[in-house]
């Protein structure tokens, strides 16, 4: 039988493919169709194998391209091709090979008016389609593209038809169908097919049940693609500002400098280094020899004699300096004097409430609107009366401080106000700041308890770009005035201090306000970091901030995160307890409809939105993007801390490394422990012990880095039984701030040249990069004298990752990731630069191994972590990235923020 079966097959095929009259072709189908029927699945793929499909298709080529198409023949014929096709993988390309595809669709739209005719087409069109591995084979034809949409278009005009689209459970599938074609048309070729379908879905809509099944399936199939069509639908708008150039410009010798583009692609497979004469290169110093005596004294552990004195002022080490600058702060000059013309902002709002039974009514009034001045210009004197009556309120302020700091003392620890307040009288900044943030000059006091991440709604991003089309299509309610320090009903803005970042408040509606952040110093982009001050509030009313020039593709405020709010007039304030927490609701950042004002690269920007409520009527509040960390800070904490330690226990030496451009001095730190005694063999252990360098802030937005670095100093410098094992086996050179200029003038990204420091590792230039330059000229000066760091870290941190984690440098990594061809089996390379990782990975929560990576790419050729590994030869050269939101693992899995600044104690002790 079996014989005799495959016998009939070969007949049959072969007259099927050249049979002339409809007699013999029909009975030759009905015929291979029982015998298909009747059997298993194993009699069609035996067709299959024997050219059983190639069959059909011909058949059907031949029978389709007469004048008159035989009806009659077509629908066996169709019918019993689907079930073949159905079972045949390829039955898709054999089909474009017979020239059947044009044919089918053309078939198709002459048929849409017969039901039988079109079901049948439409069964083999889908057989046809399923086994296609590129859906381009069938988009690319334009007839597909017209015909399909006008059938189902037709499908379901009427009634009957759309209560059976309903009943049978099709509407799923016809919202797959457009997800599909929506999702993957790329090139847009199928836009009719995607507006048919719409179509399609709109006319199922007309019946009660269809518009209830269909919003039971359509909230992600439709609703988001209609959504960001329409956003993409708006038109751009320029940014309300006259020029896209920093409102602060900063005079460079040389001449300006073109803007650098800092959207360098990397993490791709092309960017890594795949030159292994490259990856192995150690090029000579960029500097000779000779001049590399002069960091000596930036290493005073190797000349000091370690005898304690017990006189008075044995706490303070006599500073030994590079570049002339005192890195301490003159203590008995810390009272709050008026000379430097440096007030506090907010201050005396806040002493008026703390205060206001001890205050004279009249000067109550005249401080609670208090508007900050600016410093005098050199060449222009104040009138008499203007001079006594800032004398008046400058011994005001310093009585009321000091009975503010008498009542309630410094809560913060390492921190003083009257060391900062001398500190930030010595800060230069480009606008010349003459005021203080009172966050700042109290101290930073951090939430009182770990704070989870923000749930995020599912709808809402989609409910704010909806909102912002309906207000460019409603105009009614739009005020569009611009109020960053107007007095009047509306909100008041803020941040001419130092770190502040804020260029222009808009209010949009009345509870609604655009924010435009200013730009890098002599720079027109990088816009990022925010920090500034906001009053006049009404309480418990939902206030809506829209910073809307934002410029990287994506945040962590998509995944959790929110900003800082410090309250300074709220009972808490009064109360002596001013603190951050992260606070707004209906957070999210997306793309905008707005553009550079001037044209730029950069098609477009991004929105970071959020709303805060005010518990408090006529509060005064600091937003941010991060907890800040000031220049003034660090120097009060490095000056706090040198008076904390013991000096027959801890070495610890502040001193300047150089000055910066706009003439702020760049700390660098030295911490080991004092020896047991002052005999040889303990002096010599002493000046053998192994280096590590830590640097940070290079990158001034990225306060957190900072956060982790104070952690860092203060486990150092404490009684930790940890941290002084760590003092006697190593010797810390520590530079904290990289980026003095931009972390005063409240930068993101660049240094006051607008360059990026971190890009400037290769060859620094001495004048218009002196912290790198100098900074790598002590990596050079260890180096010559044999005593190359044994781990260089540079802190960094970051916005669109969470945990804490590594990059480093691996020539193996590096090769294997970028599928080199190199034979990696005789190259020889000590894994030591994962030990860190690992043991970071075991004692630190917050720690994410999976996130580290050592891949030398192309784009960080000149960065800290490969210029330090590849010239200097420090084989544990990382960047440690620290999150700005939070944790996704471990114990800080469900906490955010206030992690990145107590981790650091885990860090060192591991």
């Amino acid at each position: 039988i079996v014989i005799q079966i495959i016998c009939i097959y070969w007949i049959f095929l072969s007259v099927l493919q050249n049979a002339g009259d409809v007699e013999s072709t029909l009975n030759i189908l009905h015929v291979l169709d029982e015998l298909l029927s009747a059997g298993t699945d194993q009699r069609i793929h035996y067709m299959i194998s024997k050219g059983g499909s190639e069959a059909l298709l011909t058949a059907l080529v031949n029978t389709c391209c007469s004048f008159n198409p035989k009806h009659t023949i077509l629908l066996p014929l169709l019918h019993l091709l689907a079930k073949v096709g159905h079972r045949d993988c390829r039955i898709g390309m054999k089909a474009e090979d017979a020239g059947a595809v044009l044919l089918m669709l053309n078939l198709l739209k002459h048929n849409l008016k017969h039901a039988r005719r079109a079901t049948a087409c439409l069964l083999v069109i889908q057989v046809l389609s399923s086994s296609v591995c590129e859906e381009s084979n069938l988009t690319a034809k334009k007839n597909w593209c017209h015909s399909l949409p006008v059938l189902f278009v037709c499908l379901s005009l009427s009634e009957a038809n759309i209560r059976m689209v309903v009943s049978k459970g099709y509407i799923s599938g016809l919202l797959q169908l457009y997800e599909d074609w929506h999702s993957k048309d790329t090139q847009h070729v199928a836009i009719a097919i995607c507006h048919g379908l719409l179509r399609c879905l709109h006319k199922i809509t007309r019946s009660t049940a269809g518009k209830q099944a269909l919003m039971s399936h359509a909230v992600n199939s439709l609703v988001e693609p209609s959504v960001q069509l329409m956003r993409k639908c708006l038109p751009k708008i320029h940014l309300p500002l006259t020029s896209d150039q920093s409102a602060y410009t900063f005079p460079l010798s040389g001449g300006w400098h073109a803007v650098p583009n800092m959207n360098v692609a990397s993490g791709r497979d092309d960017d890594l280094e795949t030159d292994l004469n490259k990856l192995r290169l150690c090029p000579d110093p960029d500097r000779p020899k000779e001049v590399l005596q002069q960091y000596s004294c930036i290493c005073p552990e190797l000349t000091h004699d370690f005898q304690v004195n017990t006189s008075d002022k044995s706490s303070k080490y006599k500073q030994q300096e590079c570049c002339g600058w005192d890195a301490e702060i003159d203590e008995d000059n810390c009272a709050l004097h008026g000379n430097e013309l440096l007030r506090l902002r907010s201050l005396p709002l806040w002493l008026a409430f703390c205060f206001q039974l001890h205050c004279n009514p009249t000067y109550l009034t005249k401080l609670l609107y208090f508007c900050p001045r600016e410093k005098t210009s050199p060449g222009k004197k104040m009138g008499d009366h203007d001079a006594a009556d800032n004398e008046t309120e400058e011994s005001f302020d310093q009585t009321m401080i000091d009975r503010l700091l008498k009542r309630h003392r410094a809560c913060i620890p390492h921190h003083e106000p009257k060391l900062y307040f001398a500190a930030a009288a010595k800060t230069r900044s480009v606008p010349g700041f003459s005021i203080l943030a009172f966050p700042d000059f109290w101290g930073h006091l951090p939430p009182p308890r770990h704070e989870p991440m923000v749930p995020r709604k599912s709808n809402i991003q989609r409910q704010k770009v909806l909102e912002d089309i309906q207000r460019f299509l409603n105009t009614d309610d739009i005020i569009n005035k611009v109020v960053l320090q107007c007095p009047s009903d509306s909100l008041r803005f803020f941040s001419k201090f130092e770190c502040g970042n804020l260029r222009k408040a808009i209010q949009v509606r009345r509870y609604e306000y655009d924010l435009i952040l200013n730009a890098d110093t002599n720079c027109c982009q990088h816009t990022q970091w925010f920090y500034f001050e906001v009053s006049n509030m009404v309480a418990d009313v939902p206030y809506r901030f829209n910073i809307i020039n934002c410029e990287k593709s994506n945040s962590q405020f998509n995944y959790g995160e929110k900003a800082c709010v410090c309250l300074c007039l709220s009972v808490e304030a009064l109360d002596g307890r001013p603190h951050w927490v992260r606070s707004g609701t209906e957070v999210c950042y997306f793309r905008n409809q707005f553009c550079p004002s001037q044209g730029r690269m950069r098609a477009t920007f991004y929105t970071l939105t959020f709303t805060i409520t005010f518990k408090h009527n006529e509060d005064v509040c600091y937003l941010a993007y991060h907890y800040p960390y000031t220049f003034s800070a660090l120097r009060t904490h490095l000056n706090v801390l040198q008076k904390s330690v013991d000096p027959s226990k801890v070495f610890f030496r502040q001193q300047v490394l150089c000055s910066t451009l706009a003439g702020n001095s760049c700390p660098v730190v030295t911490i080991t422990a004092c020896p047991a005694s002052r005999s040889w063999k303990d002096m010599h252990k002493l000046r053998n012990r192994p280096c590590i360098v830590l640097t940070g802030r290079v990158h001034p937005g990225e306060s957190n880095a900072s956060w982790v670095m104070k952690g860092t100093l203060e486990f150092l410098c404490g009684s930790d039984p940890v941290a002084q094992t760590l003092r006697e086996l190593f010797i810390f050179k520590i530079i904290p701030m990289l980026n003095p200029d931009g972390v005063i003038n409240g930068m993101s990204r660049c240094d006051l040249n607008c360059e990026d420091l971190n890009r400037q590792w290769c060859k620094p230039d001495p004048v218009l990069s002196p912290t790198i330059y100098h900074t790598k000229g002590l990596l050079y000066y260890l180096n010559s004298i044999g005593r190359t760091p044994l781990v260089f870290c540079d802190y960094h941190g970051h916005s669109r990752k969470k945990n804490v984690f590594l990059y480093g440098c691996s020539i193996k990594e590096t090769l294997w990731q970028s599928g080199s061809t190199i034979d990696t089996v005789g190259l020889k390379e000590d894994p030591g630069y994962r030990t860190i990782q690992k043991t970071l990975d075991r004692v630190a929560p917050a720690f994410s191994s999976n996130s580290c990576n050592y891949l030398v790419e192309k784009s960080r050729s000149s960065t800290a972590r490969v210029v330090v590994w590849r010239e200097i030869g420090v084989l544990r050269s990382y960047t440690m990235e620290s999150t700005y939101n939070g944790c996704n693992q471990g114990i800080y899995k469900v906490c955010a923020y206030t992690v990145c600044v107590w981790l650091c104690k885990m860090r060192l002790t591991s």
